[in-house]
């Protein structure tokens, strides 16, 4: 599938694990998508990997700098400390929020549908997480499986990084989708 004129926003920030942030990176653009690191702040931000700190990337844009019109779809690595450090941030929050109002894709792995609970955005749909936030999903209003990735209207979800290779097959086909319009019951 080639996603060429495509655009993707990775949302990322110190902490993000390493695996969950490179691999779909690479198959989007091994499809042909444009995709840019968007975080909180410029410079680098530095990944975790296997229990320590791993590898700095570029950040290409500032949230200040980016709208939810400048991109196709959207991407979150998971990890512990960057979905927690993003939700608390109001403009990240309201980034991820905008592709929601916009009916485009949005793919979140591992702990990343925390900033998915923070948004408000997961009421009466099917998803999957890391494990231990089953119970802050259900809350916000979601049912959640056990499945290696779930797809739900251009929403997808992944457990952990066992599921990367689903995770990336699923996203590289919601992108090339593109934008999901709601259904008219």
């Amino acid at each position: 599938m080639k996603l060429n004129n495509k655009k993707v926003a990775i949302l990322a920030t110190d902490g993000f694990e390493e695996s969950e942030l490179k691999s779909p990176k690479q198959a989007l653009e091994d499809a042909g998508a444009t995709v840019h690191i968007v975080s909180e702040k410029e410079g680098t931000i530095k990944a975790w990997a296997d229990g320590n700190w791993g590898g700095d990337y570029n950040v290409d844009k500032t949230l200040d700098q980016v709208s939810q019109s400048d991109y196709n779809a959207l991407m979150l690595p998971g990890g512990v400390i960057n979905p927690d450090k993003l939700r608390r941030n109001t403009k990240a929050v309201s980034f991820v929020r905008s592709f929601f109002n916009n009916h485009k894709p949005v793919a979140a792995i591992c702990h990343a549908p925390q900033l998915l609970v923070e948004a408000n955005v997961l009421e009466g749909r099917t998803v999957t997480s890391f494990s231990s936030i089953q119970r802050d999903v259900e809350n916000a209003g979601a049912t959640w499986v056990n499945k290696a990735v779930v797809v739900d209207e251009g929403l997808v979800t992944s457990r952990n990084p066992d599921d990367l290779p689903a995770f990336n097959d699923k996203l590289i086909e919601e992108v090339a989708e593109g934008k999901h319009e709601e259904q008219v019951a």
